[in-house]
């Protein structure tokens, strides 16, 4: 029987030549560990020659109108392929290659109604769950800078709301007491520390936010979901050059993109990791988050930007954190889980990635000033 499945081989290889694609379907197999979407490589004969590519199925519990995330994401891709161009940099790995249908749209859907997609996979270079190197967090930092100022002169209309106030923290927060209340798994009682901990900083959550309703804080298009795994470092040069899951592009705030980067890239431990002695923040790390981000965004941002970059990741892990526990009381409908408490355990990591950022503030703050 073929991996996984012939009925699973059956259904990609359906699904694959719905696209404009040519060669002989091979193989395909689960690819990557997003906690979202149900991605698989698949790889083709070319004329003798072996080529991938990723079929990824949007999930509709999560992107309630999947065609509004593509929306987003053609224009954004097609933007961005337009700046290299013009640039004239090398283009075959500097962004996702999405594969259209013969009506040229970047999507189909299944006999079950479900919205998939397909790009080029992009060879010899690869994304690491947790950062080995300083000069890995540079790349990270200014790739994603690279990707806000290129989209800064997007024109038309605004980006689609993917998910509306994805990234607003006083109302994840909101989201969380209201779990709260309704207990509906009975897990309030064994959470009360790190309810605790959470509330205690409700007032500084809201602070990005007051300064984007006071106007310090412009709007911009963001990828909200600045993890280091959604940038493909090129294994030659270790340059950061792909910036990949595009599903939540959107308009939002520049430091929460910067925020999830410290949250993501400077600890030493997996999210989830269950021995919080492990979880802390790598001062060398973010110090080379601050000065990639700053190398390529520091054009744009302004002053207020500036100043919060380092309140930006205590915020934005605190608000991941929050979105862990909001889950974990609401019976694990989001995140995917691979055991009973795996969203508490992720609740947990980030609570201490969180204090270990306060502890560290002032040698953060203090990089404004050279």
């Amino acid at each position: 029987m073929a991996r996984g499945g012939a009925s699973l081989q059956q259904k990609l290889k359906k699904l694959i030549y719905k696209f404009n694609i040519y060669g002989d379907f091979v193989v395909g197999t689960p690819f990557g560990n997003g906690h979202v979407n149900d991605t698989f490589l698949l790889t083709f004969d070319q004329g003798g020659v072996r080529l991938n590519y990723v079929l990824q199925h949007i999930n509709s519990e999560v992107f309630k109108e999947p065609v509004k995330v593509m929306e987003n994401i053609d224009r954004v891709t097609e933007r961005i392929l337009r700046k290299i161009y013009k640039s004239h940099t090398e283009t075959r790995k500097r962004t996702i290659r999405l594969l259209r249908t013969s009506d040229n749209k970047p999507y189909v859907f299944d006999d079950n109604g479900n919205c998939w997609r397909a790009y080029i996979y992009i060879e010899r270079a690869r994304a690491y769950d947790v950062l080995e190197t300083p000069e890995q967090a540079f790349g990270i930092a200014k790739a994603f800078g690279e990707f806000q100022q290129q989209l800064i002169d997007l024109p038309g209309d605004r980006l689609n709301d993917t998910i509306p106030d994805f990234h607003n923290t006083p109302k994840r927060i909101q989201q969380l007491e209201e779990a709260i209340a309704a207990d509906v798994t009975g897990r309030v009682k064994n959470v009360q520390k790190e309810i605790d901990f959470i509330l205690s900083r409700k007032d500084d959550a809201g602070e990005l936010i007051r300064l984007n309703q006071s106007g310090d804080i412009p709007e911009r298009i963001t990828h909200n979901d600045t993890k280091c795994n959604n940038i493909l470092i090129d294994d030659l040069s270790g340059e950061g050059i792909c910036v990949i899951d595009l599903d939540t592009v959107m308009p939002g705030l520049s430091l929460y993109d910067f925020g999830d980067m410290v949250r993501a890239c400077t600890s030493p431990a997996e999210e989830d990791e269950t021995d919080l002695d492990k979880v802390y923040m790598r001062f060398d790390m973010y110090e080379a988050l601050f000065s990639g981000f700053c190398e390529s965004a520091g054009a744009f941002m302004t002053a207020a930007e500036r100043e919060n970059l380092a309140n930006a990741g205590k915020i934005i892990t605190l608000e991941i954190g929050t979105r862990f526990l909001t889950d974990y009381l609401s019976g694990d409908k989001y995140f995917k889980i691979k055991r009973a408490h795996h969203n508490l355990e992720r609740c947990r990591a980030q609570l201490k990635l969180v204090s270990s950022i306060e502890e560290q503030m002032n040698d953060m703050m203090n990089l404004l000033l050279n």
